[in-house]
């Protein structure tokens, strides 16, 4: 299963007291393994099978989404006291035929349903690099949950709970969105310059790698994202020396971090060119491309044109076939 569209928490609710254990009974065919996992923050439960593939037991938890897992496959749950809850599916073929039936069953259809939905976009969006068409591919999907939760005969924890992290994703790709169509402005301007210290001595500036297209990481030490980056940007650079490509690193971190940034530039053995921003993320260089989290790639031609504001990231393998066609 891919689950890649939609980036929901599904945290738990807690909305209601452990008044009445919950009762949850799974009949699987081409079961995957002999037990199966429900887990929340605060709950673990195993339920072992019988040999006919039946599961069942009872717990208490409070009110929210919880975690299924047969080792295999899993999915998401929403439970609270009193339900009486019956997943009937197909081990082998698990998300086109996962049902429920029981007290419960109309808000845990609705996650399955909205599964399928889920898996279905991802595929769409592994057709398209546009990133305006998989913002508006996504938010079409959202407006459909959203509807969805208008239901009124769903539990209103459910309802609640999900219609907020849906409206809190729907934000953040209309961020995305404008920030996309920002970038998608600045292609063709001449790009700003920046002037900044390397970490093998003196100071380089964009002027300097004039003739070259300019591949731009702005990354820190302290950010995850970024440090996950290092290792598909190394392979880039190995692939593409001696091409016309200069692979340049612009930390912002902050300058009482300065040792620390060029500790880990040495390390980390980073390749390319390594450079420390003056400013952080006041940097005239970070401004200019209007960058707000990190990290954040930049593809500069030649001619110190703007080639791509909001470059695609070294694990991306279409970037390597976008370089590939640049330096042919």
């Amino acid at each position: 299963m891919k689950k890649i569209a939609l980036m929901l928490l599904f945290s738990i609710a807690g909305a209601y007291a452990q008044t009445e254990p919950i009762k949850f009974t799974a009949k699987i065919v081409n079961r995957n393994s002999d037990s199966l996992i429900v887990r929340s923050q605060k709950v673990n439960k195993v339920i072992k099978g019988d040999a006919k593939g039946n599961f069942t037991d009872s717990f208490t938890a409070d009110a929210g989404f919880f975690q299924f897992s047969d080792g295999t496959e899993q999915t998401n749950l929403y439970l609270k006291p009193g339900y009486d809850l019956t997943m009937i599916v197909d081990g082998k073929k698990f998300d086109e035929t996962l049902t429920y039936k029981g007290k419960g069953e109309k808000e845990n259809n609705f996650l399955a349903k909205m599964a399928v939905d889920n898996e279905a976009l991802g595929k769409k969006l592994e057709t398209t690099s546009d990133q305006l068409t998989q913002f508006k591919l996504i938010n079409e999907l959202l407006a459909k949950l959203d509807a969805g939760l208008q239901d009124k005969t769903l539990d209103e924890g459910f309802r609640t709970s999900l219609g907020q992290q849906i409206a809190g994703q729907r934000k953040q790709m209309e961020a995305m969105a404008a920030q996309a169509e920002k970038s998608s402005k600045l292609k063709g301007l001449a790009s700003a310059s920046f002037d900044y210290e390397n970490a093998k001595g003196g100071k380089t500036k964009l002027e300097d790698l004039r003739g070259k297209y300019v591949y731009v990481d702005v990354w820190a030490t302290w950010c995850g994202p970024c440090r996950q980056q290092i290792p598909f940007l190394k392979q880039i650079e190995e692939k593409y020396h001696g091409k016309n490509i200069e692979f340049v690193s612009i930390s912002i971190d902050k300058a009482t971090d300065h040792d620390k940034w060029k500790k880990m530039v040495t390390d980390q053995a980073l390749g390319g060119t390594q450079l420390f921003a003056d400013k952080d993320w006041s940097s005239t260089f970070v401004q200019s491309y209007g960058i707000n989290s990190i990290p954040r790639f930049i593809l500069i031609g030649p001619d110190g044109k703007i080639v791509d504001a909001d470059a695609k990231r070294p694990s991306d393998p279409a970037l390597q076939a976008e370089l590939d066609n640049l330096l042919k």
